[in-house]
C-alpha cells in the first residue's frame, strides 16, 4: 500500500513542499493523455487510497470527490489533446503535461515524485519511482484524479462519436474498439500517430 515515506525522505532532505505526479491514457488509440499533480498535507492518512488501477470505478469516483473537495489538498490537472500527441509523440506529450501541472501549482512545489521514469528537462527537483502509484500517497492521488477526469471525458466523447464504445473501453485498443475502428474508420479523436490507426488510414 502507498504511504508518505518517500515524501518524508524528501522533506528531510530539505524539500518542504512535495507534489506527486501521474498520468492516465498513454496507451489508448483515442482521446487525450490526462496528467495530474497533487500536494497532500504532511500528516495525510487514508485507509484505501491506492493506485487507480487497483480500485473499482465506484471507489475511484468516491476518492476523486474526496480529494478534489478537500481544501487542504492542492492539485492541478491537464489534458494533452490528440493533435499535440500526434505532433510531438505520446511520451513528449505526457512530459509536457507533467511540466505544466508542476508549474501550475501555487505555491510551486520544491520537489516532485513522478510515477515511472525521470522526465527530461524537468523544471523542479524530481524523484522518479517505478510503480510509484503503489508506493506514494501523492502519486496515487494524482493517478486517481488523472484517471477519473479522463474516463469522464471519454464517456462524454462517446456521445459525440457514437459506435466506437468509448464509454466502455475509454479508447484503449480492445478487440471491440479495433473492430469498430475497422468498421467505421477513425474519428477526429483517434491518434493518427498510433500504428493501428495509421494502418487503418492507409487502407481507406
Amino acid at each position: 500500500m502507498p504511504s508518505l515515506a518517500h515524501e518524508i525522505l524528501l522533506r528531510e532532505a530539505g524539500y518542504p513542499c512535495i507534489a506527486g505526479i501521474d498520468e492516465a491514457g498513454r496507451g489508448p488509440l483515442a482521446g487525450p493523455v490526462s496528467v495530474a499533480a497533487v500536494v497532500l498535507p504532511a500528516d495525510f492518512e487514508h485507509p484505501i487510497l491506492n493506485d487507480s488501477k487497483q480500485l473499482t470505478e465506484k471507489k475511484r469516483e468516491q476518492l476523486y470527490e474526496e480529494l478534489t473537495g478537500n481544501p487542504l489538498i492542492r492539485w492541478h490537472a491537464e489534458m494533452i489533446g490528440v493533435e499535440e500527441i500526434d505532433r510531438i509523440n505520446i511520451l513528449q506529450a505526457t512530459w509536457v503535461g507533467m511540466r505544466r501541472c508542476a508549474l501550475a501549482l501555487n505555491p510551486k512545489p520544491d520537489a516532485v515524485l513522478i510515477d515511472g521514469k525521470p522526465v527530461r528537462d524537468f523544471p523542479i527537483h524530481q524523484v522518479a519511482l517505478v510503480k510509484g502509484d503503489s508506493l506514494s500517497h501523492s502519486i496515487a492521488a494524482a493517478s486517481i484524479i488523472a484517471k477519473v477526469r479522463r474516463d469522464r471525458l471519454m464517456i462524454a466523447m462517446a456521445e459525440i462519436h457514437p459506435g466506437y464504445g468509448f464509454e466502455i473501453h475509454k479508447g484503449y485498443p480492445t478487440p471491440a474498439h479495433q473492430a469498430a475502428l475497422r468498421r467505421l474508420g477513425p474519428c477526429p479523436e483517434h491518434r493518427r500517430s498510433f500504428a493501428p490507426v495509421a494502418q487503418m488510414l492507409l487502407e481507406l
